[in-house]
């Protein structure tokens, strides 16, 4: 009697594959549902002269679109003006926004999901009307981590003229929805007027 149950629970075990893999939670989303945001650097040579950027990345969570925009540093206005432009560009505003704990959204970073938001950036997603969420401190499986994957698959060398101004539209220029799937895939993004 005992061989058989050890028999039958290593059957059900491997049926159910229920240690030895891991627990994972599948990045399965609604249309319309999120977007995640990060901030990354990257370098251009503007009027001649090696230049660091600070190039925000939004990616609707649904459909992959992306939407890219360099800036000179990351500030409050860098970050309201990147959301202005990538929910102009994608077509509307998705109920859900995933953050990394960048310092222009959060003041300071309580026991797990324990944050203090900056004032500022708490009046921009009133305003936009939208829900903010943020990653766990070090923990790179979670959502935004998937913007890093475009960091490298969509930077290209940039050089330009005299203009600081023409690396954001270059940048803002370059983003486009994956193949298979467009913006216009995503109906249920709130309208952005």
């Amino acid at each position: 009697m005992a061989a058989f149950a050890r028999e039958w629970k290593a059957a059900r075990h491997r049926e159910q594959q229920t240690c030895g893999r891991g627990a994972f939670v599948p990045l399965a989303f609604l249309p319309g549902e999120a977007f995640q945001f990060d901030w990354s650097e990257d370098w251009a040579i503007i009027a001649g002269e090696r230049t660091k950027l600070q190039v925000a990345h939004f990616k609707l969570s649904y459909s992959r679109a992306f939407f890219l925009r360099a800036y000179p540093q990351q500030t409050h206005e860098m970050l309201f003006d990147a959301h202005n432009h990538a929910f102009r560009v994608l077509g509307g505003v998705p109920r859900r926004g995933i953050y990394d704990n960048m310092r222009t959204a959060i003041d300071k970073v309580g026991r797990g999901k324990e944050r203090q938001v900056n004032a500022r950036f708490a009046a921009m997603v009133s305003h936009f009307l939208f829900e903010a969420g943020f990653c766990n401190p070090a923990s790179g499986w979670e959502p935004t981590c998937l913007i890093h994957l475009e960091r490298n698959r969509y930077s290209v060398p940039a050089s330009f003229a005299n203009c600081p101004v023409s690396v954001r539209v270059y940048l803002s220029a370059s983003s486009s929805p994956p193949r298979g799937k467009s913006c216009a895939s995503t109906p249920r993004l709130r309208p952005f007027a």
